[in-house]
């Protein structure tokens, strides 16, 4: 294998923006791309207009190609970048490419949320790994932080947690991401940083809502709006040492906090534009239940990752017996049980009290 090759598994925008910032460095890089449109505009545009927009110039060292495998095959370093709904059927595809069958390339993560499995919603890396040959068993690297992709597409500085329960793993993901746009941290805390990853955006929804809300009601304003990213933030740590994080400094880091603020503050955000949408566009109204949202995202026009976590933190928190009132609200409004105008009454009532947020 040639050294610092990667292959990325999705031309989506982050997919895209990794790999521009791979190519800068001078690796041979090469995405897969489900839409034959992409790579062609990648290939010979050299730009992705569908998905990053607005970023041209794309190193020639940045290719892609419509084969899962050709984008896989022979690489040193494998990066996934699918989304969650469809991750499963794409990987299965490269499962007999022969340094993935053998276990030479180094996979890592970078798309956030759940997979739905048989039995029941997972994280991601667990449900790979029970795909995968057992080489990879404990041994892929989770990788996220405050980072839209249209900021890394335009070279703007951030910070990224290479997270796995092998630290070599880890550090080698780290080494090969860092540059002059990307700062990159080890962490062996690979289930903390997949929750902080999946449920920030879970909480970005419902900011989203509060901050559509802002312009309707004088009882919402920006003090509210810190509220609910601090209750936020409680709910995301009860919840990930419920299932499974290790290191309570995850969630003061830029997997938590960080990533937190800025999914739920940036204009980028697909989640946070989400729940705004649908207070002020309507947009679930004409959907019966979360099921029906979720089986139709891709009429939105965006993938707004919030609604399908939504849903499985629910299923795991009610197993767990947690009380994650942010969650549970965004829950019940997606699935049409509630107005989303209740909001604003249900956190009221229910969300954590600020003395709860202090942890002994």
């Amino acid at each position: 294998m040639v050294k610092n090759s990667v292959g990325i598994l999705g031309a989506g925008a982050w997919g895209t923006a990794l790999g521009k910032a791979l190519a800068e460095k001078n690796f041979p890089v090469q995405v897969w791309s489900f839409e034959k449109s992409v790579a062609d505009d990648i290939n010979m545009s050299h730009k992705n207009e569908k998905y990053l927009p607005g970023v041209d110039g794309l190193p020639v060292n940045l290719t892609a190609s419509t084969d899962i495998r050709e984008a896989a095959n022979d690489k040193e370093f494998i990066l996934i970048a699918i989304p969650s709904l469809f991750i499963l059927g794409a990987i299965k595809n490269i499962l007999t490419v022969p340094n993935v069958m053998e276990g030479r390339s180094i996979i890592g993560i970078v798309t956030k949320g759940f997979i739905t499995t048989e039995a029941g919603p997972r994280l991601i890396a667990a449900a790979l790994e029970d795909y995968l040959p057992g080489f990879y068993k404990n041994n892929l690297v989770y990788i996220a932080g405050p980072s839209h992709a249209e900021e890394v597409g335009r070279g703007k500085l951030t910070g990224l947690i290479s997270a796995s329960s092998n630290a070599k793993n880890s550090i080698r993901f780290r080494e090969l991401l860092s540059g002059p746009i990307l700062m990159v941290y080890s962490s062996l805390d690979i289930v903390g940083v997949q929750v902080c990853a999946a449920m920030k955006n879970v909480i970005a929804v419902a900011f989203g809502m509060l901050d559509a809300l802002k312009d309707l009601t004088p009882f919402v304003g920006d003090n509210t709006e810190s509220l609910l990213l601090a209750a936020g933030l409680s709910e995301i740590q009860s919840f990930g040492q419920a299932i499974g994080a290790t290191h309570t400094e995850t969630f003061s880091s830029i997997a938590g906090v960080g990533d937190l603020d800025v999914t739920c503050r940036s204009q980028w955000g697909r989640n946070r534009r989400f729940g705004r949408e649908i207070i002020l566009k309507k947009i679930i109204e004409k959907y019966k239940n979360i099921d029906d949202v979720i089986s139709h995202l891709g009429e939105i026009g965006y993938l707004p990752e919030g609604a399908v976590a939504c849903k499985a933190v629910n299923t795991l928190a009610a197993n767990k017996g947690l009380k994650l009132t942010i969650t549970r609200s965004v829950y019940r409004i997606l699935n049409r049980e509630i107005d989303p105008m209740t909001l604003i009454s249900d956190l009221v009532k229910d969300v954590t009290r600020p003395d709860d947020l202090v942890k002994p």
